[in-house]
């Protein structure tokens, strides 16, 4: 089992940035492909972004493509989510979840860390 803690949430201005991170506990983090998503008050959750094990592959939604940038340190078990130029849209709760098998299903959920960005 993976446990997964986000943090780095909080309160922004339009055009700041925030970094977000998620620790896992357990092993075999560099094995799994990690993934953040949000989800905005009244809205689904929705993908935000991906990375594989190594790092080597990252995939965005369209709305954050060019400000906002995931990695990972498989040292520290840590995936990260900077976010830059932030807008209005992108309040929501985030959080990082964990696809084991690679399949793009995701099997563990933090419990969220919320970003308010105000106008």
């Amino acid at each position: 089992q993976v446990q997964l803690v986000e943090s780095g949430g909080g309160l922004v201005q339009a055009g700041g940035s925030l970094r977000l991170s998620c620790a896992a506990s357990g092993r075999g983090f560099s094995s799994y492909a990690m993934g953040w998503f949000r989800q905005a008050p009244g809205k689904e959750r929705e993908f935000v972004a991906r990375i594989s094990r190594s790092g080597g592959v990252r995939k965005y939604t369209d709305s954050v493509k060019g400000r906002f940038t995931i990695s990972r340190d498989n040292a520290k078990n840590t995936v990260y989510l900077q976010m830059n130029s932030l807008k209005p849209e992108d309040t929501a709760v985030y959080y990082c979840a964990v696809d084991i098998s690679g399949a793009t299903v995701y099997d563990y959920w933090g419990q969220g860390t919320a970003v308010t960005v105000s106008s």
